[in-house]
């Protein structure tokens, strides 16, 4: 063959993938117009499945089977359903494309929130939190100073970290310094739930409903924080209340001492890089969070590197245990180490893939026509106010995160002020029931006395008052944005 030959079948090969490539993004860009299949069997299939899926998924503690299974399950059902319908009628590009894009949304996400939780993951690995638990008990405050710091701690930290793992530090700090009084164990875990909830409104890296929005580019960073004031009323309110019924006894100091393994403030700082590089790069650059998270974990694998390539030039931890049996230290301790993937492995899997199957259901209703019905009642027929607040309140028995993602599909339009007043009532409605939000869910797995569902709802009332006054502050200071 020669080699004019060879050029041909090089370009060829060459070219062939460009073109077939050239033509799904054409398709990705142009699609035809989906089908109204509202009142096909293939529709009701739809509602049917998901309404089910929801309730295995709520009924997980009684059933003993992880959320995630049936949401998985479910959205692979009704998206078979739809693509086997749209293939019947020749059309099965437009449903793959709809797939297609309603993963893509799932995956930045993923993620974002994948690298969040592996950052945490190394750090309670390294025990910086453990720190923060002894620390706390060792200061010897009382228990009403302890209910309002735990519950400052959880509004500041959920801001830029995930609200269930917040939860579930401050949760185990009021669980250990309360042993003796479960009065306070319960009240301290309602006001972190409704702290963290509040906390994470303010801003996309702590909120699943703030990082959909900023995700989806209708807000930008900045403007979050114009709900400060409203989250932070939504907080002091009921805690204010909750004050008076809090224990004034100072629980005993804790017998352990603080001990941070080697590597663990290096690794908060490149968390703290990691947000900035994320906030940053969305700003200036236009690129979607993931791009920078991602960036932080290839940050956080090469500082793994680092650590476990010197791990011999650090003192043996037990070496004083093998000086009393006079026996030889070991040149490379293996308890200092440090492997990402470990961390990576003990993320929290099952809320990962519960929220595919919540988006993936989403997606498929949206995709099918229902959104577009809800989208004209809620904001054609009413006020986008009252709309908001209704889906705000709806949010304590349904995931915020996947409310808002129904929201962005129906694709209302609404002014700066009322896309901040949604991100609001959806982020704090969550804390009017213990399973409204995924904060109260993971308290009420840990705490095995005191806190339960009927106890949180003792103190509804008190919360449902933090609610509308969040929203009058709101109101108030940003009538500008309306």
């Amino acid at each position: 063959m020669n080699s004019n030959a060879l050029k041909i079948l090089f370009f060829t090969f060459l070219m062939l993938p460009a073109g077939a490539y050239a033509g799904d993004v054409a398709n990705l860009l142009s699609p035809s117009k989906p089908m109204n299949i509202t009142d096909h069997f293939v529709g009701y299939l739809a509602i049917g499945v998901t309404v089910l899926a929801y309730i295995t998924a709520m009924s997980e503690e009684v059933l003993a089977l992880r959320k995630s299974k049936p949401m998985v399950l479910g959205s692979a059902i009704i998206w078979f359903a739809i693509c086997i319908y749209y293939a019947m009628h020749g059309e099965a590009k437009v449903a793959a494309v709809a797939f297609e894009s309603n993963l893509l949304a799932y995956i930045e996400l993923f993620l974002f929130i994948l690298v969040s939780m592996t950052y945490l993951n190394a750090m309670e690995e390294r025990g910086v939190f453990d720190s923060l638990r002894i620390w706390l008990l060792n200061r010897q405050y009382s228990y009403r100073q302890l209910f309002w710091i735990t519950g400052g701690l959880a509004f500041i930290l959920s801001t830029v970290i995930s609200g269930m793992a917040v939860a579930l530090l401050l949760g185990a700090v009021a669980a250990a310094v309360g042993k003796k009084n479960k009065d306070f164990v319960a009240i301290a875990c309602v006001n972190i739930v409704v702290a963290t909830n509040a906390g994470g409104s303010l801003s996309p890296l702590g909120g699943i409903s703030t990082l959909f929005v900023w995700q989806n580019k209708i807000l930008p960073f900045y403007e979050f924080f114009f709900l400060a004031a409203p989250c932070l009323v939504n907080f002091i309110l009921p805690a204010a209340i909750m004050h008076f019924f809090v224990p004034k006894q100072i629980p005993a100091a804790s017998t352990s001492t603080i001990w941070l393994r080697r590597g663990s403030k290096r690794v908060i700082f490149l968390f703290m890089v990691t947000l900035a590089m994320t906030v940053w790069s969305n700003i200036n650059l236009d690129l979607p969070p993931a791009a920078g998270m991602m960036a932080g974990l290839g940050l956080l694998q090469f500082f793994s590197f680092y650590l476990t390539k010197t791990a011999h030039e650090t003192k043996s931890e037990f070496a004083h245990v093998y000086q009393l049996f006079q026996v030889e230290i070991p040149s490379v301790n293996r308890r200092q180490d440090f492997d990402v993937f470990k961390n990576i492995g003990t993320v929290d899997w099952d809320t990962l893939l519960f929220f595919y199957g919540a988006m993936m259901m989403i997606g498929a209703l949206s995709f099918i026509g229902y959104l577009d019905v809800v989208a004209h009642f809620l904001f054609g027929q009413i006020s986008p106010t009252l709309a908001n607040i209704s889906i705000g309140l709806s949010s304590a028995f349904v995931d915020n995160g996947t409310l808002m993602f129904a929201v962005l599909s129906m694709h209302p339009d609404l002014p700066v002020g009322q896309w901040l007043l949604l991100t609001l009532t959806l982020g704090v409605g969550g804390s009017l029931l213990a399973i409204g939000s995924a904060p109260g869910v993971a308290l009420l797995g840990q705490i095995k006395e005191g806190y339960t569902f009927t106890y949180h709802m003792r103190w509804m009332p008190v919360i449902l008052l933090g609610y509308f006054a969040s929203i009058l502050m709101h109101f108030w200071i940003n009538s500008r944005y309306f």
